[in-house]
């Protein structure tokens, strides 16, 4: 991979911005950097990238790209490596996916469910606190970080996939 030119000293307006707004701001120069081998949504590497490098250190840049480049290596789920992913889950007992989420209303158990884009899951139930707080997963869905768990139901109707937490990355549609 080619190596980019050290980015230049940031301006004193730059350093304001890093120090009143931490985790916040987002170098697009790393974001393009990082989109060259990733088929990944820009917003899913622009919200990692401003978890882990929000910095104007260069060594801390650094090590925050490498943070990200694990994190996607490990969470992102690509649609090929779906059965693989599931398959983690199922002999682990719970793993972190970052995909797209999309919840609807089961009318005749008047429960909701969620459809996760990538990994191909559907009709995973999903507790009604977290359409509470997350109502656009009933308008388009939304990108999230998910914990999901996989357990024998002892009910042979009952989905053995669940949902522990979800944090939403950014709303895919307007």
């Amino acid at each position: 991979m080619a190596t980019s030119a050290p980015p230049a000293a940031p301006s004193p307006l730059d350093q304001k911005i890093l120090e009143h707004f931490p985790g916040l701001v987002v170098r697009k120069d790393l974001t393009t950097e990082l989109k060259q081998n990733a088929v990944v949504p820009t917003y899913v590497l622009e919200y990692l990238l401003g978890q882990h490098c929000a910095t104007d250190d260069p060594s801390l840049i650094s090590e925050g790209l490498e943070s990200v480049r694990r994190i996607l290596a490990k969470h992102y789920v690509h649609r090929n490596q779906a059965e693989l992913v599931k398959s983690t889950i199922k002999e682990r007992g719970t793993h972190k996916v970052i995909d797209k989420l999309t919840v609807e209303l089961n009318e005749k158990g008047g429960f909701y469910e969620v459809e996760f884009t990538n990994l191909g899951l559907k009709k995973v139930p999903i507790d009604v606190d977290f359409i509470k707080r997350y109502p656009k997963l009933l308008v388009g869905g939304i990108w999230a970080i998910t914990d999901v768990e996989y357990e024998l139901p002892t009910d042979h109707k009952a989905s053995p996939w669940q949902i522990s937490s979800v944090k939403p990355i950014q709303v895919a549609g307007v």
